[in-house]
């Protein structure tokens, strides 16, 4: 990798280290269509598997995509969600591979890669991995329900921008300020296996976003990077999209969405706090 591209690298993983960013433009506000997925078997597995950004931690409790892993965990007590450094692919793969191997003998039937619910979700260079992460399980033969890519940062080699098609649907948010941004869209490699329910574009100039998780070098070189990813609003999207891709048989407890969710506590501060207790009282007002 030269030129530009090798420069803007380098500035991100030595500047921003605990974060990780990239590029920008165009976007489509709505979501087209949900995708759903075949009927599984009542014993099928459902395995969610999160990337966080950078450097980070995947026990890192104060960023968001571990806190969500533990609130699909407790709204879906049967299934499995597990968080992954962005760097720790293969030992994701490992335990992917392990799950769906139901007799234990270390090969992996047709059945056994048909019968599961595979979701990937991620942010920054986890965003990045979410997609060769997908790739690595098709060349597998191994199918994925639902990719949700939260302001994608490119890493070298990565695969960001195109859907493989053992993915049956995906969904990017991104946002285009700060020093290095999201990348704005991605495509299906094959339109006729993938269906991009949309490329959102979301924005912070009139919504401020807290962001006292973070270090103070991080709120005030990388924010909008930060921003999306503390945004209930992305996170109540990306519950209600694994809502809609998971069996009715799944086992589920009745419990809020994300913003609703004293899971999310400590991301109940200031305007969006605010904005998210109205948001609940609405809906409560409705039923």
């Amino acid at each position: 990798m030269r030129g530009p591209q090798h420069w803007k690298f380098r500035m991100s993983a030595l500047v921003f280290a605990p974060a990780i960013f990239a590029a920008p433009v165009t976007a489509q506000l709505a979501i087209s269509k949900v995708h759903f997925p075949p009927a599984r078997s009542a014993d099928a597995k459902v395995i969610i598997i999160g990337f966080v950004g950078g450097f980070v931690s995947q026990n890192d409790a104060k960023h968001p995509e571990v806190q969500f892993a533990a609130y699909l965990r407790h709204r879906y007590p049967l299934i499995e969600a597990v968080v992954f450094g962005n760097h720790h692919s293969k030992r994701a793969l490992h335990d992917v591979v392990r799950m769906l191997d139901s007799d234990g003998d270390g090969v992996l039937t047709p059945n056994e890669k048909r019968e599961s619910t595979i979701i990937i979700y991620g942010h920054s260079w986890g965003a990045a991995e979410t997609v060769t992460f997908a790739h690595a399980l098709g060349q597998m033969g191994i199918p994925v329900a639902l990719t949700i890519q939260i302001d994608t940062i490119a890493k070298p080699g990565s695969r960001g921008a195109i859907i493989p098609a053992n993915v049956a649907s995906a969904i990017n948010f991104y946002q285009a300020r700060g020093p290095l941004h999201g990348l704005p869209k991605i495509a299906a490699s094959d339109p006729n296996q993938t269906t991009i329910l949309g490329n959102i574009l979301m924005t912070y100039e009139d919504r401020p976003i807290d962001c006292r998780n973070y270090s103070w070098y991080v709120r005030v070189f990388n924010r909008p990077h930060h921003e999306i990813e503390n945004d209930f609003r992305v996170w109540d999207r990306a519950a209600s999209l694994i809502d809609l891709n998971l069996s009715e048989t799944t086992l589920r407890v009745q419990t809020p969405s994300p913003s609703g969710s004293p899971m999310f506590g400590y991301l109940r501060r200031g305007f969006q706090g605010q904005i998210a207790a109205i948001d609940q009282r609405a809906v409560g007002s409705e039923q």
